[in-house]
């Protein structure tokens, strides 16, 4: 695997703290958006990009849920050496721009949430529309939730990376709040996109940057401070049957 494909596959250093969860906010609000999906497909398969040596899976299990990490084929032998898989969890060894990872799905019809925490802003633009188009045309009911930084931070991102900052891969990706409507244009299956908002009753945490986390949420309708904010968004994708479902067929 080219040092691109494997960058492609997990998340920075720098996006996620410690072993592949993060702290803050935004962790949060992955967790929170991952639990709503279970109440309502407690036997769905969560799918982790990304994920590197993240234990998402202990935190999150309900007993019923199915877990799938998708990583680099080098991650995914030491992940394997310390969190061996198990009848409900499973490492895959892909890139996330191979989308053969989604044919390890095991029963779809039982509901899928894929998660890419700090992955998609990675990707060049046309394989982010790829991975949204795949998940929406394979997994029918299912979701996506993942995090981007708006387009003016991609920028700094990108500048300091290369000016060996906190940004060690290259940061290829960034969208802004007024285009969440346009990335439902990524398939005729995808009928809705929203920012994930903060979980109610959340701890006193802070952003990076020490911002307060209740105060994001408020803040992020300030244009210039909302420029920097990072998003955490969830797409999700027509089930069945469904007329959305039946254009896509035709098209």
């Amino acid at each position: 695997m080219t040092e691109s494909e494997r960058t492609e596959s997990e998340a920075p250093g720098g996006w996620e703290a410690g072993p592949g969860r993060e702290p803050g906010a935004r962790g949060r609000r992955f967790d929170a958006a991952v639990r709503a999906y279970l109440e309502r497909h407690p036997e769905a398969t969560v799918v982790a990009l990304g994920e590197g040596l993240g234990t998402g899976f202990w935190q999150l299990d309900n007993g019923l849920l199915n877990w799938l990490t998708v990583v680099s084929p080098e991650t995914a032998a030491v992940r394997r050496i310390l969190l061996p898989d198990s009848a409900r969890r499973r490492t895959v060894a892909r890139a996330v721009t191979d989308h053969s990872w989604l044919d390890a799905v095991r029963e779809p019809e039982r509901g899928v949430i894929v998660t890419a925490r700090g992955v998609l802003m990675r990707l060049p633009p046309p394989a982010v529309r790829a991975l949204l188009a795949a998940c929406a045309e394979r997994f029918p009911g299912g979701a996506l939730v993942f995090d981007a930084p708006p387009r003016r931070a991609a920028v700094r991102a990108r500048w300091a990376g290369g000016a060996g900052g906190r940004w060690p891969a290259p940061v290829r990706w960034g969208l802004d709040r007024a285009q969440l409507p346009r990335l439902a244009g990524a398939h005729p299956g995808i009928v809705a996109v929203r920012e994930v908002g903060p979980p109610s009753a959340a701890p006193r945490r802070t952003e990076p940057g020490g911002l307060p986390a209740r105060l994001v949420w408020p803040v992020r309708r300030i244009p210039l401070l909302g420029a920097l904010i990072p998003l955490v968004c969830e797409v999700r994708f027509a089930p069945a049957g469904s007329p959305r479902r039946a254009s896509s067929a035709v098209s």
